[in-house]
């Protein structure tokens, strides 16, 4: 199903997105791009654009998603780029994505989150990082199995997930923090760690349909995402963790990099269940670092037990 061999690829932390896709032709393969009118979903969905995809940004703001639309094929001259409406929060906004696509999907992009909000919750109760982060995100892939089957040369599956997976793992006796007190970092800490889960039994499962999925951390970007966050917030937190108190930034076409190389680049033909970070498939955590994959987040059997929650929250 996978390969072994740890992937190295001729990238860095400083490539862009249309870098990684230079020379590339993705003609004819159709992409999902989550969370694509802004940050480093827009720029995700432009490379692929450039390299010649049929993209369509998913989003909650359509008017939003249009301007992003029209300025993709402003700048690359693909007029393929089309915008459906998705509220990953919302079951039957998701269900209503499913119902418009018809035919196969080589490239889904889950990109769209929501980061260390305070305590919210949907109709069902559900913590809100948690049900946007990964249960939409769930419910749009599986949704999407069938597509993702019937696309020649198969499929790839990208999880955008974060370092901060290192904070938390699934706490699966309290998922929505309705025992424990709520903990923004902590809640946005655990989707991120469903993220990386997923990748691996979503690969575990589907790798013979062809269908691979990889998870990766874009990098520290300024963007929309952390409209809940202050810079005070980022450097205590780095402080706490042993990562220093300046965050080493990237822009946003750096940070879509990762993205657009485990949706496209042919060095991960048939690799899937891993973690990605700065272009390099990456190893475990060390102590003291913000690098690398916490173990629990590529444990398979927490990554089966996640899955089959996950279908129970969907069954209602």
């Amino acid at each position: 199903m996978t390969t072994s061999t740890p992937v190295s690829t001729p990238f860095s932390a400083e490539t862009t997105a249309m870098e990684v896709v230079h020379e590339m032709n993705l003609t004819g393969r159709r992409a999902v791009v989550t969370g694509g009118a802004s940050g480093i979903g827009v720029e995700t969905a432009r490379a692929l654009a450039a390299a010649g995809a049929d993209v369509t940004l998913a989003v909650r703001n359509v008017e939003a998603g249009q301007r992003a639309a029209t300025d993709i094929t402003g700048t690359t001259g693909n007029e393929h780029v089309l915008v459906a409406p998705l509220d990953l929060a919302d079951l039957e906004s998701v269900a209503a994505f499913l119902r418009t696509w018809d035919g196969p999907l080589h490239i889904l992009i889950n990109n769209a989150g929501i980061m260390a909000s305070p305590e919210m919750r949907t109709e069902q109760g559900w913590e809100m990082q948690f049900a946007t982060n990964h249960l939409g995100h769930f419910a749009l892939a599986t949704g999407l199995h069938r597509a993702l089957a019937a696309a020649e040369g198969g499929a790839r599956i990208v999880s955008v997930s974060s370092s901060a997976h290192l904070r938390s793992p699934v706490v699966f006796e309290d998922i929505h923090f309705r025992q424990r007190p709520y903990d923004p970092w902590a809640a946005y800490g655990q989707s991120k760690t469903a993220n990386v889960l997923f990748a691996v039994d979503a690969t575990r499962r589907w790798a013979d349909d062809g269908i691979f999925t990889n998870a990766l951390m874009p990098g520290a970007i300024r963007t929309n995402l952390q409209r809940y966050v202050t810079d005070e917030d980022l450097a205590r937190l780095r402080a706490e963790s042993g990562g220093g108190t300046t965050p080493s930034w990237k822009n946003t076409e750096q940070g879509a990099a990762t993205s657009v190389l485990v949706a496209t680049s042919p060095l991960l033909d048939g690799v899937g269940g891993r973690y990605f970070e700065d272009c390099q498939e990456a190893g475990p955590n060390q102590p003291g670092t913000r690098t690398g994959y916490a173990p629990y987040a590529r444990d398979p059997e927490a990554a089966e037990r996640l899955w089959a929650v996950s279908e129970e929250h969907l069954r209602g």
